[in-house]
Parts: C-alpha cells; sequence; structure tokens
C-alpha cells in the first residue's frame, strides 16, 4: 500500500522559531547537506551577535569557510532579506542560507541577482512539514535558487556592459568638451552611453555621427531616412558619390564609402584605429583627431548636401 503525503502547518511542529526550529536544525545540520552542493560541518554556533541583531546560525563549511543561516517560519520579507545581507558582511561569511516557509518571487530574483554580483553565494530555501498517515512529521526542504556558473557568467556580463556605458560617457563628455572650442556641430549634444552619438546634416534622416569602440572611432555621415526607405537612401548615397573625388579632395583624403549589406542604411565614413573608449590614455589625441576628422568632414559634404534639398 501506498501513503500520501500531508502537508503539515510549520507552527505545530516548531512552535517557536529561534527556541524551537533553529535549536532543532543546530542539532540536525546535516539536513541541509542534502539540499545544498557543499557539506556543512556539525555543530554549528547559535544567536551570535552582530551589533544589534543575533545572526540565527554561524556554521562552517568543509573548507573552514563560515556560512550565516537565517531561519523563517513565515513568508520571506523585505526586513529578513535585509538581516541576511547585514549578517554576511558582519561576520566575514562567504555563503549565507535563507530558509522560509513561503519564498515571494521578488526575494527569489534579489537573491538570483545577489548571486550575480559573485561577493558571496546565497541559497535560498523553502522548508515544509510532511508527514505520511499517522507518521511523524518531517521536514522537507526544497532549493529554490542557489549560486551558479550561469549566474556568475550573466553577473559579469552585466558587471562588463555597465563599465563600458560608464567609460563611453566618460569619453563623449571629453569629446564634446573639447570639440566645443572648435565647432558648434554638435554643441547641443548630451553625452550618453551609446556607441555613438550624433547631430543633423541639415536633411531629415542624415546625420554626423562619432562612433566609438573599445579601440576605435569613425566620423560619418550615416543616411537613414527611416522605415522602407532603402531606395531613397541608396539614391541619396549615389548622389553623393557622383561627387566623390571632389568630397574627398576638400575632406583631405580618402573615405569609406559604404552601401551596408543588411541594412537599408548607407554611409560615408573616416576611420581611426589610435584608440578607443578603453585606451583613457589616448583619448586627448584620439578626440583631436576626431574632431578634426568631422570638421572636415562637414566641410567636404555640406554643399553637396544642400543640392540634394532641391
Amino acid at each position: 500500500m501506498i501513503g500520501k503525503i500531508e502537508k503539515v502547518p510549520l507552527r505545530t511542529i516548531w512552535k517557536h522559531e529561534a527556541t524551537g526550529f533553529t535549536r532543532w536544525l543546530q542539532e540536525n545540520i546535516d539536513v541541509l547537506n542534502s539540499v545544498l552542493d557543499f557539506n556543512l560541518i556539525s555543530s554549528p554556533e547559535r544567536e551570535q551577535s552582530t551589533g544589534n541583531f543575533n545572526v540565527d546560525l554561524v556554521a562552517e563549511d568543509e573548507n573552514g569557510n563560515l556560512v550565516v543561516i537565517e531561519n523563517q517560519l513565515d513568508k520571506s520579507n523585505h526586513d529578513h532579506l535585509g538581516k541576511v545581507i547585514t549578517y554576511l558582511a558582519s561576520v566575514g561569511a562567504s555563503r549565507a542560507i535563507w530558509i522560509v516557509s513561503e519564498p515571494r518571487q521578488e526575494h527569489i530574483k534579489a537573491i538570483a541577482w545577489l548571486n550575480e554580483t559573485r561577493l558571496a553565494d546565497f541559497y535560498l530555501l523553502k522548508i515544509e512539514g510532511i508527514k505520511i498517515g499517522n507518521s511523524e512529521p518531517a521536514p522537507l526542504l526544497t532549493l529554490i535558487v542557489g549560486p551558479s556558473e550561469e549566474a556568475k557568467a550573466a553577473g559579469k556580463t552585466k558587471k562588463e556592459y555597465a563599465e563600458r556605458h560608464h567609460l563611453r560617457k566618460d569619453f563623449w563628455t571629453f569629446l564634446l568638451e573639447k570639440a566645443k572650442t572648435k565647432t558648434k556641430l554638435h554643441s547641443g549634444i548630451t553625452p550618453g552611453t551609446a556607441n555613438w552619438i550624433g547631430t543633423g546634416a541639415g536633411i531629415s534622416g542624415l546625420g554626423y555621427n562619432y562612433v566609438v569602440g573599445e579601440h576605435e572611432t569613425r566620423a560619418e555621415l550615416y543616411i537613414d531616412k527611416g522605415k522602407d526607405s532603402e531606395a531613397l537612401n541608396k539614391r541619396i548615397f549615389e548622389e553623393l558619390l557622383k561627387n566623390k573625388d571632389k568630397i574627398e579632395d576638400i575632406y583631405g583624403g580618402p573615405l569609406s564609402w559604404e552601401l551596408l549589406e543588411n541594412k537599408r542604411a548607407c554611409r560615408i565614413a573616416a576611420y581611426f584605429e589610435n584608440g578607443g573608449y578603453r585606451d583613457g590614455d589616448t583619448w586627448e589625441k584620439v578626440a583631436d583627431e576626431l574632431i578634426d576628422a568631422m570638421i572636415r568632414l562637414e566641410k567636404a559634404l555640406s554643399p553637396f548636401i544642400s543640392k540634394l534639398k532641391s
């Protein structure tokens, strides 16, 4: 005969969180090892003081690293999440375990995010009380979210994105301030985090853009008049291309004339490989080179763009 699992209210098993469940867990710490990806050694310390608060349990893993354990026989809440982080920092632990009866979705996301930071390993466990028939009640622990290589990789990627955005904004701030002393072309532009900044070239859909990569830059006229404009973009490009020799003569050198494959847009550009947003020590030289190219590009193209208006 097969028995049926029945849920048992946790408060009928342990009337008090601290004196009941926490004490029981201290004496049966091995139940955690069955759901974790590491082992806790026996006899964790209970109610360790961290300033104005007490950690439910402080244990050690098999390598001697401290692990804080916070218990909650209720639905997860912000207060206990804050305590988990406070305890982790206060005792200098490398891992934190938060046990709750009902994990809320926002706290699942928060623990997953904390694992992406790679500052420590966070585990959120759900505890339930069960029994089969007339058996004694037993705890059922389920790992809801924990650290993983995927989470760490995602965190690393997000950190790189954030760093990239910060560096690009710093680069644009530097370049635009310097450009103001030489030309009014981009004087009304606010530094952003994208890899390009631009201003209109006198016709809707045509823009003079600065573009920056990790170690390269370019100044360009970008032609894109919007949705369903591929044929018109190409026609504008070809009209300018008819004057290629004159434009390059005024510019003072060759330019890259590009009918961009698999894109509706076209560009006319000057490329440079003397540094990008990750090369802070070359920004002075890069900015001077880029601004000079933009001034010459605008001077070379504007007469022919004006003719397009008619």
